[in-house]
């Protein structure tokens, strides 16, 4: 059974993947992320939190680029996360993580900058 469990939080939307990803499932995926890109506030961030995800067929890669194009086109990014081994596999060989950033946590997805490089927290500012 798949499940995407979507939240916004203060720096992104988020969509938390339970199951397996593939042809049947796809559709969910691209529903709800059609639901939050429609929302006043679902430009910016989208994180793909992948923890929970046993199994990524073509099917879903395709919906993860059609999701990342689509966002792209309206000023948007996407990020991957929490990709469990056997997926972040499927992610390298097809060349996934090459288009759309994999982090390895959620967190982490949250609060890196573009470039990769964890952002600053006000603990980190120089006195």
């Amino acid at each position: 059974m798949f499940a995407v469990e979507v939240r916004q939080t203060k720096q992104a939307w988020l969509l938390t993947l339970r199951g397996e990803l593939d042809f049947n499932s796809a559709v969910q995926l691209r529903e709800a992320a059609d639901r939050v890109a429609a929302e006043p506030s679902g430009r910016g961030l989208m994180v793909i939190d992948c923890t929970g995800l046993g199994f990524c067929d073509s099917s879903g890669i395709s919906s993860l680029i059609a999701i990342r194009q689509w966002l792209s086109a309206r000023g948007s990014t996407l990020r991957l996360a929490a990709a469990p081994g056997a997926v972040a596999r499927i992610f390298t060989l097809t060349g996934l993580d090459q288009v759309v950033r994999v982090y390895s946590t959620a967190s982490d997805a949250l609060t890196v900058d573009g470039e990769g490089v964890p952002a600053p927290s006000p603990a980190d500012a120089p006195a």
